[in-house]
């Protein structure tokens, strides 16, 4: 045997460009995203370009680490215990995103449950009802009910994938994956719609900066499921993917069913019991 072979499972991944541009593109984003609301370093609030070139780079090493990841798995890399130390990784992906969450909820509980004694303390005047007076909330059982029905069918479709997927049944997979592709773009359209008919804003009241940064985070997080599965039927429709070895579209699944969850939360709560 050769002294060079290889005697462990273990992926050893070669020297790669992408830690260092990711780093680079991620610290041009953040403070361009201040530059361009805020102004920084004497350069005027209103400038984009700084944020636009970090994200732009963001983009970048996404598509290119995951190239090479792929490109890897095909090379035969992805050993089984490569796999598990993957899926390790997608689960404590997930779980940090159900405390980015968790932070939002928060934050609107404050509001929510507990305006009566911050208005005691004095701390905001803002406070007296829930939501405050004057903001009209959205009615949950109209447009806010449509995207209910749409994730939760959207959950069914990309199961079937799956499921279709795991029995070789490629054209089954196929479907189920374009349906749940659609039924996620018929969700971000929904939801554009129904923030154009909204009564309040971001900016002056306290109900509209946690309502919009808990469900539009969330609404960003159903566009990138969005991609996240469409690459994933790209990928089927090229050939990729068999019945005993498909993690990324086992790791798609999973995130669209966090992805589910966190809406069931929003709409009872944020728009049923305390809209």
């Amino acid at each position: 045997m050769s002294s060079h072979a290889i005697e462990h499972d273990y992926h050893l991944v070669k020297p790669s460009p992408w830690p260092l541009v990711g780093s680079i593109s991620a610290f041009l984003l953040t403070f361009g995203g201040v530059i361009w609301m805020k102004g920084l370093f004497g350069i005027p609030a209103g400038t984009p370009w700084v944020a636009v070139i970090g994200a732009l780079g963001v983009i970048f090493t996404m598509v290119g680490w995951w190239s090479d990841v792929l490109r890897e798995g095909r090379e035969g890399d992805h050993t089984p215990v490569v796999q598990l130390a993957m899926r390790y990784g997608m689960i404590l992906f997930i779980a940090s995103e159900v405390m980015f969450f968790v932070g939002w909820f928060w934050m609107f509980f404050e509001g929510a449950l507990f305006h009566q004694a911050r208005l005691a303390a004095g701390v905001v005047q803002g406070f007296e009802t829930w939501p405050p007076a004057g903001v009209e909330a959205f009615d949950p059982w109209h447009l806010p009910l449509v995207n209910t029905m749409i994730l939760l069918l959207s959950g069914t479709t990309v199961t079937w994938a799956h499921h279709a997927l795991q029995h070789n049944d490629r054209n089954g997979a196929k479907i189920g994956l374009l349906l749940t592709v659609l039924l996620g773009m018929s969700f971000t359209m929904f939801q554009v719609i129904e923030y154009s008919e909204a009564g309040f804003h971001f900016a002056g009241n306290l109900y509209g900066a946690t309502f919009f940064m808990a469900t539009g985070f969330h609404g960003a997080h159903v566009i990138i499921g969005t991609i996240f599965l469409a690459v994933c039927l790209i990928r089927l429709m090229r050939g990729g993917f068999t019945p005993t070895k498909h993690f990324g579209l086992e790791a798609a699944a999973w995130y669209w069913h966090f992805v589910d969850v966190v809406w069931l939360f929003l709409f009872t709560f944020i728009y049923v019991i305390f809209g």
